[in-house]
């Protein structure tokens, strides 16, 4: 029997999100085999893009290495130019290589549109991609360096004038990101702040048409606040690289015109020879199918099926995952010989960041802003996030979006990416470690001995003392815990009582019903709990020492604040053992990495985890070279 060959064209989100779905459905099924094609070796989480091209995150936060995603599962992942789609002999051309296949996926997105306008493809920056945002932000901050030395000032009145056309999701985001970072770049470049100008021109009467007006109105307030200049019923009929002008005949003095005031389907898919519909995307019927085409199937924003009438499937990522969906159940169903799924959109709302502080959404019927609004993108991406790459993407989302934030850009302001040198948790450390190992080392001696050792006259008498006592905690028969069933009937009240009493002031007088009921499951009978005993001790010392050290120092802080709990539930620790939990708390903040051994540890095991976990990194052009080869051998 010959394999069913899956080719997916384009990583974006509906490529990428189909690719993972087969990859699952068809982990253990070698008569399926899937490819995924796409230029660059990684993902771009394209609705993040403004933040990269306002200065807020690092350029790494918007892509997610492909290698990576797919690491765990069967998929061929290449790297490169898609050439030529054959659909009639089912087969796709790359610069190096050449796939056939029993199943198309179509997935390689849209482009800007410019709608004939004059100079704007030469002269104007498009937010479209990793490259766009890189080198919007790189020409802001070279506006701003020229700016600074700049006498003349007209000359430098059109490098700090910063238009951003169209005032869609991507327009108004990028005019977010620029009202934050113009206040560094001003300081970092010493430039006068007042003579910063952001404007957004829009041709049309309103802003932000996907949103209810009550919503868009309070984006539009905002901005306003914050001095962004709004030209609305302000067309853009020519751009040259100093200035735009209107269908007024206003002229606007500009060095920057960031275009987002529309998108096409990728023009190539016009060789494609499939049918297209409006703005160039390809028809489909209600099963994502290529009309004419049942072996081909369409995703994302090339995807044009008409839910209703005159209303196409909406370029945003939700429906890029809807089609996906569909075209997986129903690839699945003709491999399997089953009833197809028709397509049905449902969309759960819209959502709209203005700079990392500010948000509008409209979200199943409830409308947001502000605070609540930003927390509820913020999960929106992370759940996306974790479907892409599990829990690994989440972390660097969190780490990008909040803990290595600068200026306070983010819902958190600066609280969470506040740095400080973690030499002056070194001493702390050190202590608690110190005071740890006495406490397994006392309950190890008992207390007799360890009384008796430091009363002792002579180094000779205290090396003669160092002997395990008849009260150490890890003598057998002999139980510390105070629990009535561990004793017997004539003596348990008055051994749990002496336990007791041995610990000053417990902070709570009884052990809780509901804890007593697991310490009961786990130690059940007298010889168990010694067993317990003695675990405790040599975690007690062992993680003393540990963090004297500096090693694996997140993990013995996080039991360090474990046994406190312990102990206070148990009725065991006064008031004074809560100095050990917000000590511990404090060292989990990376404080094995100075001067400790975690210094040299952690980045050798986080690199073998990685590789493990994810698989170890090739060189493109090796992936390239290995997948090419084995299609020539089938």
């Amino acid at each position: 029997m010959s394999k069913n060959k899956i080719l997916v064209l384009g990583a974006g989100y509906g490529g990428v999100h189909a690719a993972k779905k087969l990859a699952k459905k068809y982990k253990k099924n070698e008569d399926v085999e899937v490819t995924i094609i796409d230029r660059n070796p990684y993902h771009t989480l394209m609705t993040e893009l403004h933040e990269v091209a306002g200065g807020r995150v690092h350029p790494e936060s918007v892509q997610v290495e492909l290698s990576k995603i797919f690491s765990k599962s069967k998929i061929n992942v290449v790297t490169d130019t898609i050439e030529k789609v054959d659909t009639d002999n089912k087969k796709v051309t790359t610069t190096y290589g050449e796939y056939s296949y029993d199943y198309l996926v179509v997935g390689t997105g849209s482009e800007p549109a410019f709608f004939g306008v004059p100079g704007v493809k030469e002269n104007g920056f498009t937010l479209w991609s990793f490259e766009d945002a890189i080198r919007i932000r790189e020409h802001i901050q070279s506006m701003f360096a020229k700016a600074a030395m700049e006498r003349n000032a007209s000359k430098r009145k059109e490098m700090l004038t910063f238009v951003v056309a169209g005032s869609g999701f991507t327009g108004i985001e990028m005019a977010g990101e620029l009202i934050e970072w113009k206040n560094r770049l001003a300081r970092e470049y010493n430039v006068d702040l007042k003579e910063v100008r952001l404007m957004v021109v829009e041709a049309m009467g309103t802003i932000l048409n996907m949103l209810d007006r009550k919503q868009a109105d309070k984006a539009e307030s905002y901005m306003t606040k914050k001095g962004v200049e709004l030209l609305k019923n302000s067309p853009i009929v020519e751009v040259t690289d100093k200035k735009v002008v209107l269908k007024s005949g206003e002229e606007i003095s500009t060095s920057t015109l960031i275009w987002t005031c529309g998108i096409q389907a990728n023009q190539e898919a016009k060789e494609y020879g499939l049918k297209t519909a409006r703005a160039g995307r390809l028809q489909t019927n209600e099963y994502m199918q290529a009309v004419g085409k049942k072996d081909v199937f369409v995703v994302g924003d090339m995807a044009y099926f008409e839910e209703k009438e005159g209303q196409g499937t909406p370029q945003i990522v939700e429906a890029a995952v809807q089609t996906a969906d569909t075209v997986v159940k129903n690839i699945v169903a003709s491999i399997e010989e089953k009833e197809m799924k028709k397509f049905e959109g449902k969309y759960h709302g819209f959502m709209v960041s203005i700079g990392g502080k500010y948000c509008v959404a409209s979200l199943m019927g409830v409308k947001m802003s502000g605070f609540f609004a930003m927390v509820m993108k913020h999960i929106i991406n992370m759940h996306y996030l974790l479907g892409v790459n599990d829990v690994h993407a989440i972390y660097n989302y969190l780490k990008h979006e909040f803990f290595s934030i600068e200026d306070n850009r983010s819902i958190m302001r600066g609280h969470l990416a506040s740095k400080a040198n973690r030499l002056w948790l070194v001493p702390l450390r050190i202590y608690i470690g110190c005071l740890w190992t006495i406490e397994g080392l006392k309950k190890l001696l008992g207390d007799t001995s360890w009384k008796a050792m430091w009363d002792s006259n002579s180094l000779s008498q205290f090396v003669d003392k160092i002997k395990i006592g008849s009260d150490s905690w890890i003598t057998a028969g002999n139980v510390k815990m105070p629990f009535t069933w561990l004793h017997d009937a004539t003596t348990g009240a008055s051994a749990a009582t002496e336990t007791v009493t041995e610990f000053a002031k417990p902070i709570i007088k009884e052990v809780p019903g509901w804890y007593a009921s697991i310490m009961q499951i786990m130690m059940p009978n007298p010889e168990v709990a010694v067993w317990f005993q003695r675990i405790v001790v040599l975690m007690e010392i062992g993680m003393g020492l540990c963090l004297i050290v500096g090693l694996f120092t997140f993990i013995w802080s996080c039991v360090s604040a474990g046994m406190v709990i312990n102990f206070i539930l148990c009725a065991m620790a006064g008031w004074e053992i809560l100095w050990f939990f917000f000590v511990s708390i404090a060292l989990m903040g990376g404080a094995g990495r100075t001067f400790g051994l975690d210094y040299y540890l952690m980045p050798w095991i986080n690199k073998v985890i990685s590789e493990f976990w994810m698989g170890k990194k090739q060189p493109i052009y090796k992936q390239t070279i290995l997948v090419e080869n084995e299609s020539a051998q089938l």
